[in-house]
C-alpha cells in the first residue's frame, strides 16, 4: 500500500505539471483527456492485478484472526469476538460455532424461509399478501374518493400480489445457497442446545453488537449482587399487574372527566388498553467495556400500564429540555468537539488546562424518585414552560411523571419486584426526567464553580468539563459533587487527555489533538458482509465510519491511523477489498476533485479541506434534536406532511426476495393505470428478518406469568364505567 501512494504522489504531480505545460487550447484539452482515458485504464487494470494478490491475504488474515485475539495481547482489535466468560471444562461450543457466535448479534443467515416446510410458507405469503392488501385498500380509499373498497381492482391486485408472493417464496434457490441454510440453520441449533444443556447464558454486550457466554449460576450471582447493592427492588408475592392498571386506568379517567386537565386526544394516547397490557419484565446485559464485568439492567415496558403516559410525557418534555436547559446537553462526539474548537480558538485552551471527565454510578437505577419530581417542577416553572404544555398543568404533569415512576413492577426469574428507587431503564420518560434532575444538581454543585468561559456538558449520565485550576481544585469540586446526594455517585478521569463517548481528546502544550476513541475492553462489531441485510446496510456502514473519522481526527496522520484500522476491521468482517476500496473512492470523490490512483487522502491540505466542510455540518443525532425543538407548539394536524401521497408496503427481507420490490411496482402500475390512484407514490420497504441474537437470547417470560389473569366477559369491562 506505501509503494501505491507513493507511485500515486508521483503520478499526480506529473499530471499537474503536465496540464501547467501545455496551453489552453482546444488540441491540448483533447490530448490531456486521451492522456487521463489511457491512464484511468491502466489504473483499472493495476487495481484488478492488486486485487488478485490481496484476496489471498485477506483468506490468510481471516483464518489466523483468532491466534490475535485482541485479548491475548492487550491491544484494541479489530476483529470480531464472541466473549466467552465460561471455564474451559464447562465450554462445549466447538470452534465452529465460537466463530459463528462472532458474528454478532445483528448478523441475519441468509434465505431463513426456504427451509420451512411447503405449508409454512404458504401460509406466510398469505399473511404477507394481507398486510400489503388491506395497507393499500385502506390507503387508496382514503386517498382516492373514485375507488371505493369494494372496487374490483383491489380484486384483482389481490389476486397478481398473492400469484407474485407465492412465485418468490416457492422457487428453490441454488444447490450452493440451499446448503448453507441449512448449515446454519443447524449450527444455530446445535449452539442453542449446548446452552440449554449446560447451562449457559447468552447476551448482547452492552454498548456494542458482541455476544457473551456466561455460566448462569455466575451471571445469576451478580444480578443478584446488583440488586442487593443498589437497594432499588422490592420483592412482591404476587402479580401486581391488576392492581397498576386499576391504579393508571383510574387517574387517566379523573384527569378526562376534568376537560381542562387532558383533552380526549391526550385521553386516548396515554390510557392504557386491558387486552394489551402486560407487565414489564427485566433483563440484564453485562457491560464487558467494564474491568471486573459489571451488569445493565434493562426493562422491557412496552406493554406496561404506564408506557402510553411514559411515551406522551417524555414527547411533550424532552424537546423543551433540549430547548432550554442551561448548560446545553452534549449531544454527541460531533457537538463536543465543535465546542472545543469554538473554545480553542478563542484563546482559552492553555497548556495548563485539564479536561475532566465522569460518569454517574447507576443513574436510571438510583435517581432519587421524590427529588427528581421536585426538579421537574422547579424546572417547568423556572423557564415558565407551563405554556407549551398542550394545556396541562404542571401539578397534572408532576402526577403523571410520578404514576410512571412509582407504578414500576416487573417480572424476573419467576418472581415478581416492584422498583422503590430510581426509574425503569427502558421507559422513554425515565431518561428525560434523569436529564432534569442532573440539570437541578450540576447547577446547584457544579457549573457555579466554574469560570464562565469553561466547556461544561453532559451525556445523559457522562460528564466532561474543562478549567485551568490546578487539579487540587478540581478534585475538591468532584468531591462536593460526590457527597451531595447518597444516591449520586461519580468515577472520574482529570487531565491532559481524556476520553468522552468516541472521543479521544489531548492537550498537547496548549494544541487541541483529536483522534477516535475505541476502549480497550471493547470488541468492535459491524455487520458481517455476508449478513442477510440489504446492500445499501453495508454502504451506509462505510460511510458512517469513514464520515466519523474525518470529523474527530484532527491531524492527518490520526486519520490515516483510523483509516486503516477502518479497512482491517471491514476484512475481518468479510468485505472485499474491492467492495472497500469503490465506497472510499466514493466517499472522497464527493468532496475532492483529483483522480487518486487509490482511496486515501495523504495530503494535509486536501484532510483539512474535507474536515472543515464535514465538520460544520450538523450530525444526524443534532438534526434529529433541531427538528424536535422547531415542532414545539406546532399541532400534529398543522405539520405539512410530504408523504400524504405516498403508499408504503414492507416485506421481510431475503436476498432471494428483492425482485419482489420491481414485480410489486409492476403489479401496482398494471393494474391501476389511468385511475387516480397512478398519481400516488408507492414505496417498498422491507423488514430484516430475525437475527442470531433474537434466535438465541430469549429474555421474555412465557406469557402467563405477565397477563392480567383470565376473566369474564363481564368482568372484562373497562374500570371507567364505573366512574
Amino acid at each position: 500500500m506505501l509503494k501505491i501512494q507513493q507511485y500515486d504522489q508521483h503520478y499526480q504531480y506529473e499530471f499537474i505539471q503536465l496540464k501547467q505545460c501545455l496551453n489552453n487550447t482546444t488540441e491540448s484539452t483533447e490530448l490531456l483527456q486521451s492522456i487521463q482515458t489511457y491512464l484511468t485504464h491502466r489504473n483499472n487494470r493495476l487495481k484488478q492485478e492488486i486485487y488478485l494478490e490481496m484476496n489471498y491475504f485477506e483468506r490468510k488474515l481471516t483464518r489466523r484472526r483468532h491466534q490475535y485475539s485482541s485479548k491475548t495481547k492487550q491491544m484494541i482489535g479489530v476483529s470480531p469476538e464472541v466473549i466467552l466468560d465460561v471455564h474451559h471444562d464447562h465450554l462445549e461450543l466447538n470452534s465452529v460455532e465460537c466463530e459463528y457466535l462472532c458474528r454478532g448479534g445483528s448478523y441475519i443467515r441468509p434465505n431463513r424461509t426456504i427451509l420451512h416446510p411447503y405449508a409454512a410458507r404458504k401460509e406466510l405469503v398469505q399473511k404477507e399478501h394481507d398486510k400489503m392488501l388491506k395497507k393499500t385498500k385502506d390507503f387508496l380509499t382514503k386517498s382516492c374518493r373514485s375507488i371505493p373498497y369494494t372496487s374490483p381492482l383491489f380484486k384483482q391486485f389481490s389476486e397478481r400480489l398473492h400469484t407474485c408472493l407465492t412465485l418468490h417464496y416457492m422457487t428453490p434457490i441454488p444447490y450452493k445457497d440451499h446448503a448453507r441454510a441449512t448449515q446454519e440453520r443447524e449450527i444455530v441449533k446445535s449452539i442453542r442446545r449446548k446452552l440449554k444443556r449446560n447451562k449457559l447464558i447468552l447476551r448482547e454486550c452492552d454498548k456494542s453488537g458482541n455476544l457473551y457466554v456466561s455460566e448462569k449460576s455466575v451471571f445469576e450471582q451478580k444480578a443478584t449482587e446488583y440488586r442487593i447493592q443498589t437497594g432499588a427492588y422490592e420483592e412482591l408475592s404476587s402479580n401486581p399487574l391488576e392492581d397498576i392498571l386499576m391504579r393508571v386506568t383510574r387517574l387517566i379517567n379523573d384527569l378526562h372527566a376534568k376537560i381542562k386537565d387532558l383533552s380526549p386526544k391526550q385521553f386516548g394516547k396515554m390510557k392504557p388498553l386491558r387486552k394489551n397490557v402486560r407487565l414489564a419484565h427485566m433483563y440484564f446485559n453485562p457491560k464487558t467495556h467494564k474491568d471486573p464485568i459489571t451488569l445493565r439492567p434493562i426493562m422491557n415496558t412496552i406493554h406496561a400500564a404506564t408506557t402510553g403516559i411514559s411515551h406522551f410525557l417524555d414527547d411533550l418534555i424532552r424537546p423543551l429540555f433540549n430547548k432550554h436547559s442551561q448548560p446545553k446537553p452534549i449531544v454527541d462526539g460531533n457537538s463536543l468537539l465543535r465546542q472545543l474548537e469554538q473554545y480553542d480558538g478563542n484563546g482559552y485552551l492553555q497548556s495548563t488546562t485539564l479536561f475532566c471527565t465522569f460518569d454517574i454510578t447507576n443513574l436510571y437505577t438510583m435517581l432519587p424518585q421524590n427529588e427528581s419530581l421536585d426538579s421537574l417542577e422547579k424546572f417547568l416553572h423556572h423557564y415558565t414552560l407551563e405554556k407549551d404544555l398542550q394545556g396541562i398543568s404542571i401539578k397534572v404533569i408532576r402526577q403523571l411523571a410520578e404514576t410512571v415512576l412509582k407504578e414500576t413492577a416487573f417480572f424476573y426469574e419467576n418472581k415478581y419486584y416492584k422498583q422503590i428507587v430510581g426509574g425503569a431503564m427502558g421507559s422513554p420518560f425515565t431518561l428525560t426526567l434523569a436529564n432534569i434532575f442532573m440539570w437541578q444538581w450540576e447547577n446547584d454543585i457544579i457549573c457555579k464553580k466554574l469560570k464562565p468561559n469553561e466547556i461544561y456538558g453532559r451525556y445523559i449520565d457522562d460528564v466532561f468539563f474543562t478549567s485551568n485550576e490546578s487539579k487540587e481544585t478540581i478534585e475538591g469540586i468532584l468531591k462536593d459533587a460526590n457527597d451531595f446526594h447518597p444516591n449520586i455517585k461519580l468515577e472520574a478521569t482529570i487531565g491532559h487527555s481524556v476520553s468522552f463517548l468516541d472521543l479521544l481528546i489531548t492537550n498537547r502544550n496548549g494544541n487541541l489533538v483529536s483522534s477516535v476513541y475505541h476502549k480497550l475492553a471493547a470488541e468492535p462489531c459491524i455487520i458481517p458482509f455476508n449478513s442477510d441485510h440489504t446492500r445499501h446496510t453495508f454502504d451506509n456502514i462505510i460511510q458512517v465510519i469513514l464520515l466519523r473519522a474525518i470529523r474527530y481526527s484532527s491531524t492527518l496522520e490520526s486519520f490515516q491511523k483510523e483509516y486503516r484500522r477502518t479497512r482491517f476491521m471491514l476484512l475481518y468482517n468479510g468485505y472485499p477489498s474491492k467492495y472497500i476500496d469503490q465506497h472510499f473512492q466514493k466517499f472522497f470523490a464527493s468532496h475532492l476533485s483529483n483522480s487518486s490512483l487509490i482511496p486515501m487522502i495523504y495530503d494535509e491540505n486536501e484532510f483539512l479541506i474535507i474536515r472543515k466542510k464535514l465538520f460544520a455540518q450538523s450530525s444526524v443525532k443534532e438534526i434529529q434534536m433541531n427538528r424536535q425543538i422547531d415542532n414545539i407548539g406546532i399541532k400534529q394536524t398543522d405539520k405539512p406532511n410530504k408523504f400524504d401521497k405516498t403508499l408504503f408496503l414492507h416485506y421481510t427481507h431475503e436476498k432471494r426476495l428483492e425482485p419482489i420490490k420491481r414485480d410489486i411496482h409492476k403489479i401496482y402500475s398494471d393494474v391501476f393505470q389511468g385511475t387516480e390512484a397512478e398519481s400516488m407514490r408507492l414505496i417498498i420497504g422491507h423488514r430484516n428478518s430475525r437475527n442470531l441474537a433474537c434466535e438465541l437470547i430469549r429474555t421474555r417470560p412465557y406469557a402467563s406469568f405477565i397477563k392480567l389473569p383470565s376473566t369474564k366477559k363481564s368482568d372484562v369491562e373497562d374500570s371507567s364505567k364505573h366512574n
